[in-house]
């Protein structure tokens, strides 16, 4: 059955050509977005293939520049970090928390301890966390929400963010540049064929963790009430 499951999936070649017919700085605009609200989505899948293209001039790269493709990519970050603050500032801080203890707030991978240690970190590192927490993982989507919860300055705030996801993006475009220069594109696509069932399988064995969170995250919410 994970056999065919697996052979339903795209894969790792039909995710790489993809990518590579569609990128555009749009493309990574609108997924930066995505990534710096509140669903997951890690930027480190965005950013870095994008640079790599642009720096070897293949597919859609071969219309971008790599340092338009940072100032998209920090655009996209910032708009999904206005969409955070706002909608934290409009809605309050005990609908904030409701969401996150609802089963949708549970589908995207948040929960109530996780608000709350964003808000911590806020509270502890006050303004400057908005810059730093951009660099954070486990923050970096999150550190919005404070924001928006304490009625924080917004010309503050999108100077500290917006200097936040630079400073990150610049790290992953350095990361697609150094690629780039290591790895051609004629010798890029056979490596991905050549461990395409081990990427696939990968796939499906991060999805099917991500099911299992979730299904925990409602189990632990129930059996707390």
């Amino acid at each position: 059955m994970l056999t065919t499951v697996l052979t339903a999936m795209p894969t790792a070649v039909d995710i790489f050509n993809f990518f590579v017919e569609h990128a555009s700085y749009l493309f990574v605009f609108l997924f930066m977005v995505i990534e710096s609200s509140f669903i997951p989505f890690p930027s480190e899948v965005i950013v870095p293939p994008a640079v790599y293209l642009a720096c070897v001039n293949q597919g859609g790269g071969a219309q971008m520049e790599p340092w338009l493709v940072v100032a998209c990519a920090t655009a996209g970050a910032l708009v999904g970090a206005y969409i955070n603050y706002y909608l934290a500032l409009w809605i309050g801080r005990p609908l904030v928390y409701r969401f996150a203890d609802s089963h949708v707030g549970h589908a995207c991978l948040l929960d109530r301890e996780k608000v709350q240690n964003a808000e911590a970190y806020f509270d502890k590192h006050g303004a400057v966390s908005t810059f730093v927490g951009r660099l954070i993982p486990a923050i970096r989507q999150l550190i919005s929400i404070p924001a928006g919860i304490s009625r924080m300055n917004l010309g503050v705030f999108t100077l500290y963010t917006g200097l936040g996801a630079l400073v990150w993006n610049i790290v992953l475009a350095l990361l697609g540049w150094w690629l780039a220069s290591s790895v051609s594109y004629d010798a890029l696509l056979p490596a991905i064929e050549k461990y395409n069932s081990y990427l696939s399988w990968a796939g499906l064995a991060i999805g099917v963790i991500c099911v299992l969170i979730i299904v925990r995250n409602v189990l632990k919410k129930r059996k707390q009430k």
